[in-house]
């Protein structure tokens, strides 16, 4: 319940006129007070009428008041704030309690609702003493309604009023049964014209109700007060319609950007990855940014952060399709810089004014070595392992979308034990503060992080994404924030091992007494047999269309991965053979004993792989 006070205008009589109230200031807006009618004035000689200056002095209160209350209705952005706007705005200047009875569930747009319908309670405000911790004033309604639900049944009292639109006394016949429905039989009203039945009428149908009560000793309303209630029933009612849509639109906004953005990270071999999304403040709308992480050959990973310009579920869809765009092209293994091009020219042929920034990494667990490129969004940061953070010197590019411009990209050291942070400018950039400063105060936050694990390890990958979020102040919520972070563990140079083969007929068995040495020096000789039928089958078929020598590697990690490079771009196919067939069965065998398989195809040809778990 919300505590209220009146007070006294010059010239009116004061709503509560009780000798132990005090004022108090109020830091909203008031209305000006409805003034209670007042004993009939002595007529003038030969005239039957009141005074046109008494009249037209209420009349001018009555057109104050409404013009404020909707004005303080007007100002909520949510279902909350509107009933509460209305509820602040009527008690105790227009009425002495509230209570606001809402469709549930409220039917949005063109929902056909159920009937018959359900109107639950939303909130009840009531006048109160101004002295702390006095009792409420006696409205002889006691007790209050709790919040309940109540069902309007077809051809019921309660029905034909909300039908009926307008405002109505509660001392009607109709009325009192219609209250008594919505109120309980058990709760009795004040006598006389002490209540008002207002219907809330949206822009389609009725989606509730409001009933304003008045104690016994103040004034009953008058004729005029229905047309008050009317104007604050009507203007809460399409505020109301308003708030559910824009809430419908906001809702699926966000999930239309989370179920675009990936479920899970994929676990690439030499790097581990964590990552955040957190939707901008409700008073924002929706942005477009997101992240991935994109297993490629050769145990590499692409890492993409991307922020689609505005705040619109045009954004979020936009986000959508150059992420599929991204992943597209990260399928082909091209070149950061070349995917950053396709992605310019996809975000042209999406239309005028398609802007996005973008960072596209791939990390090679094997060299130990990332290349970068950039579209106009902020640099990445390198936390390395003896807690020092940089900034790392990334071309800064134009922004997807603007169009005949070059991108460039940049081969830096990838240490093991360092991480690398990708993010949005949501996270370094707010009304309080510009980029560049929150990029350093990012640099000093994960610099001071990495102190705490001392120099000899590095900080947790999950504990460090909070950390980082913890920086974030009560006006950095401006904008959607996208955060991927990635720890590079590598790949040690004696767990890896690379071979040429030329295509002919001996390399499978070249391949196959090579990949025996390398398990024998790995003390993995169990998997021999495996291995070897494995790696001729691979090899037999690349040697068959290669046109140029056939790589074969073979990396040890937590499992045993098997690469066959050839330059022949079409994928193989498992099919099944027939009884008679000679061959077409070396995929089948491939699918049936290795524990994961596939096939990439890229710019100069293909990678077949297919994994072993070194443990049984």
């Amino acid at each position: 319940m919300t505590e209220h006070q009146s007070t006294s205008h010059e010239g009116r009589q004061p709503l509560v006129a009780r000798p132990h109230e005090r004022t108090r200031p109020r830091q909203e807006e008031a209305p000006p007070a409805v003034p209670s009618p007042t004993p009939a004035p002595v007529p003038a000689a030969g005239d039957g009428t009141p005074e046109p200056a008494a009249t037209a002095r209420s009349e001018g209160d009555r057109l104050r008041f409404v013009g404020a209350a909707t004005r303080r209705i007007a100002r909520g952005i949510d279902l909350d704030e509107i009933v509460l706007g209305l509820c602040r705005a009527s008690v105790p200047t227009f009425t002495d309690a509230i209570l606001v009875f809402l469709r549930d569930p409220l039917p949005v747009g063109d929902e056909r609702p159920a009937v018959p319908f359900m109107l639950r309670l939303r909130r009840t405000d009531r006048l109160r003493l101004a002295d702390e911790g006095a009792e409420e004033i006696d409205l002889q309604v006691e007790p209050l309604p709790a919040p309940q639900l109540c069902e309007v049944r077809s051809g019921g009292a309660l029905a034909e009023v909300l039908r009926g639109v307008r405002p109505v006394f509660g001392d009607t016949s109709s009325a009192r049964v219609a209250l008594s429905e919505l109120l309980g039989e058990a709760m009795s009203l004040p006598s006389g014209r002490r209540a008002i039945l207002a219907p809330l009428r949206g822009r389609r149908r009725v989606i509730g109700a409001a009933v304003f009560l008045r104690r016994p000793e103040r004034p009953a309303f008058e004729a005029n007060d229905l047309l008050v209630a009317a104007q604050l029933a009507t203007h809460t009612a399409l505020g109301i319609d308003k708030a559910v849509l824009y809430g419908r639109e906001a809702y699926i906004a966000d999930e239309l950007q989370r179920t675009m953005l990936p479920d899970s990270l994929p676990q690439p071999t030499g790097v581990k990855l964590a990552s955040r999304y957190l939707p901008a403040a409700e008073t924002a709308r929706v942005g477009g940014d997101w992240y991935d992480a994109i297993p490629l050959p050769g145990s590499r990973v692409a890492l993409v952060v991307g922020d689609v310009m505005g705040h619109s579920m045009t954004s979020a869809a936009i986000m959508g399709q150059l992420r599929t765009t991204a992943q597209t092209l990260a399928g082909l293994d091209l070149p950061p810089q070349e995917v950053l091009h396709h992605l310019d020219e996809q975000a042209q042929r999406l239309g005028q004014d398609r802007m996005a920034t973008c960072l596209y990494a791939v990390y090679d667990p094997v060299s130990h070595r990332i290349t970068i490129a950039n579209a106009g969004h902020p640099p990445p940061i390198l936390l390395h392992l003896g807690g020092r953070a940089e900034v790392l010197r990334v071309p800064p590019g134009a922004p997807i979308g603007v169009g005949g411009v070059d991108f460039e990209a940049v081969e830096l050291d990838a240490p093991a034990g360092a991480t690398l942070l990708l993010y949005t400018d949501g996270l370094v950039e707010s009304r309080l503060r510009d980029v560049w400063t929150g990029i350093e105060q990012l640099r000093e936050r994960l610099a001071a992080t990495a102190q705490l694990t001392g120099p000899d390890h590095s900080p947790p990958l999950e504990a460090l994404c909070d950390d980082v979020l913890d920086m974030l102040g009560p006006g950095d919520r401006d904008d959607d924030i996208a955060l991927l972070a990635a720890r590079f563990d590598g790949i040690a140079p004696s767990d890896v091992a690379y071979w040429f083969l030329e295509p002919e007929e001996q390399a499978p068995g070249r391949a196959r007494r090579l990949a025996r040495r390398a398990l024998a020096r790995w003390d993995l000789e169990e998997l021999s047999d495996s291995v070897e039928l494995l790696v001729s089958e691979v090899v037999t078929n690349a040697v068959r269309y290669a046109e140029r020598p056939v790589t074969l590697r073979l990396l040890r990690t937590d499992v045993l991965r098997c690469e066959v490079g050839d330059d022949a771009p079409q994928l193989p196919r498992q099919r099944r053979a027939r009884d008679t067939d000679e061959g077409g069965r070396g995929l089948f065998l491939v699918n049936r004993l290795a524990r994961r398989w596939g096939a990439t195809r890229l710019s100069s040809g293909k990678v077949v792989w297919f994994e072993l778990a070194t443990r049984p």
